[in-house]
């Protein structure tokens, strides 16, 4: 049976339980233990498919088309592992098959209540990746903060699981804040204090404290939280801001996280984990021999969360290539006709992917800047979109040409809506989501990228090329290079004529690790180096 460990957070929200999660992960799973991760979000929605990015940032998807929290694309890029629809549960998820279960007669009359109902969905929720596979422990980051109202049936779940199985199967870790008064030069404990006796209240006590802090602890801190905290002095973590997010694996193993956890947990003791390639990419990461500048135009760009898997790809593009990738914010709506300005000295540019018409203006202008100029141009999705109906107007004449999404009665519908979305009413969950084949066109560019002809990628639109204005494109040599062998969808366009002019409908950024980064973004990030270097 898998062993359990939950992050909990407290003081305040985002502090990075997802990171601290996803780093004990990784210092498992390369001692060679079998490892998952979970994250359970106290908000009511069924899934973050239909939140606004500035509500929720990014919402990632996985293989089997499931729209999760952003937390997942750190799971999945941490352990270079697949998550799934399992990984991801919603208080809207468990209350839906609370709710259907009783309309269905399930509960034999009985007044259907939080507890022991919820709590029981949560826990069956909390232990089903066991089923799936012979994982030796589970991680579960419980959302929110302690002390939430939206948490209690979380914490409630994981009291009784603490109580239910054995002692050294579940254990808790606990994030708090240890803030810096400046004033005094004193590091602050009160906050956890009071974190920990919320947690305290309902039944639960930590078994690690975490400690996000700006400073060093010092012994006397230290001595002062296992007093007041109730834990061993070892068992207070010091999680110090780090760098970047990919030093915080390295910085627990200092703690002697991972083998306090084992020692715990009661785990068979297997080798120190050997995070050699880890190292060499931090070491890349920190050394560039290279800097370039690209442009991310986007519509959400004063919440750059929005962008979380794009911006974590170009780090990893950037570590491969030596290079440090120095990523400019534009904002559509601000991009006029002249963009030469804002993207003057810019040597890529990335069109972001989004729905709706605002900045749409501004990401046409971005597209034929990076087009006329022979700029490394990437676009994501809509970004494809856009850039096949710049190349409409501009090039093959067909004055107003759009999209439906934007125009529905446009003369010159070069995007167009799927077939099998036309007659959808509900929003959530109902678009083109997970995995899906491309067969790559050969001696393609993109071919030559990926190094095969068959690939696998990701998706989540709704909105797709018109094959009907195919041949007029191809004529003018913006060629589709990459399909769905089933739909014949097309996935990839490339402009034949320029250095890197690249559109796809899918979202590498789902797929980039970081011991693997994504080959397109990898290709990207070299085109631009290339364009600096010759200019």
């Amino acid at each position: 049976m898998a062993k359990h460990i939950f992050v909990t957070g407290g003081v305040t929200s985002s502090l990075g339980k997802g990171i601290i999660g996803a780093s004990l992960g990784k210092l498992l799973l390369a001692r060679g233990y079998k490892v998952t991760i979970q994250k359970f979000d106290p908000y009511i929605n069924v899934d973050p498919g239909t939140l606004n990015p500035y509500e929720h940032g990014e919402c990632f998807v996985t293989d089997d088309g499931a729209e999760t929290d952003l937390d997942l694309g750190h799971y999945e890029r941490f352990l270079d592992i697949s998550t799934s629809q399992a990984n991801n549960v919603t208080t809207g998820r468990i209350y839906q098959t609370v709710i259907s279960k009783e309309r269905r007669g399930d509960y034999l009359g009985k007044t259907v209540q939080i507890i022991p109902h919820i709590t029981n969905e949560i826990k069956r929720r909390f232990r089903l990746l066991e089923q799936k596979d012979n994982y030796d422990v589970i991680i579960t980051e419980l959302g929110g903060t302690v002390g939430d109202i939206e948490s209690l049936p979380y914490l409630e779940a994981l009291r009784q699981l603490k109580r239910e199985l054995p002692k050294n199967d579940v254990l808790t870790i606990h994030l708090t804040l240890i803030p810096y008064l400046k004033t005094s030069h004193e590091l602050k404990t009160k906050p956890t204090q009071h974190s920990v006796k919320e947690l305290l209240h309902v039944g639960i006590q930590p078994d690690i404290l975490a400690c996000r802090t700006e400073r060093p602890l010092t012994d006397d801190v230290r001595e002062k939280l296992a007093l007041f905290c109730n834990v061993r002095k070892q068992d207070v973590i010091e999680a110090i801001d780090a760098e970047t997010i990919y030093d915080v694996p390295l910085l627990l193993q200092k703690e002697n996280l991972d083998d306090i956890v084992i020692e715990k947990l009661n785990l068979p003791v297997k080798e120190k984990p050997d995070l050699t390639q880890w190292k060499e990419f931090i070491t890349k990461l920190k050394s560039p021999k290279e800097t370039v500048n690209i442009a991310l135009v986007g519509k959400y760009i004063e919440l750059m969360d929005s962008y979380k898997s794009i911006i974590e790809s170009f780090i990893h593009a950037g570590a491969f290539n030596s290079c440090k990738v120095n990523i400019i914010p534009v904002k559509a709506e601000e991009l006029a006709d002249s963009t030469g300005k804002s993207l003057k000295n810019v040597q890529g540019i990335l069109v972001a992917p989004g729905f709706g018409e605002r900045g749409i203006s501004g990401k046409l202008s971005a597209v034929k800047y990076a087009r006329e100029n022979k700029i490394p141009f990437l676009g994501i999705c809509l970004g494809l979109q856009i850039a096949m109906i710049e190349f409409a107007r501009n090039v093959l004449g067909l004055k107003n040409a759009n999209s439906t999404e934007f125009d529905a009665k446009t003369a010159y519908p070069v995007i167009d809506l799927m077939e099998n979305q036309v007659n959808l009413v509900n929003k959530g969950g109902t678009m083109r989501l997970g995995s899906y084949d491309c067969i790559l066109k050969k001696d393609s560019k993109i071919a030559d990228i990926y190094g095969e002809l068959r690939i696998e990628e990701r998706h989540r639109h709704r909105y797709e090329v018109n094959n009907k204005f195919l041949n007029q494109f191809e004529e003018n040599d913006f060629f589709a290079t990459g399909r769905n062998p089933k739909s014949n969808l097309v996935e990839v366009m490339e402009l034949g004529s320029h250095p890197f002019f690249i559109g796809v409908q899918y979202h590498p950024e789902y797929k980039s690790r970081v011991i693997v980064p994504h080959p397109l973004f990898v290709s990207f990030i070299k085109a631009a180096v290339d364009f600096k270097n010759k200019k």
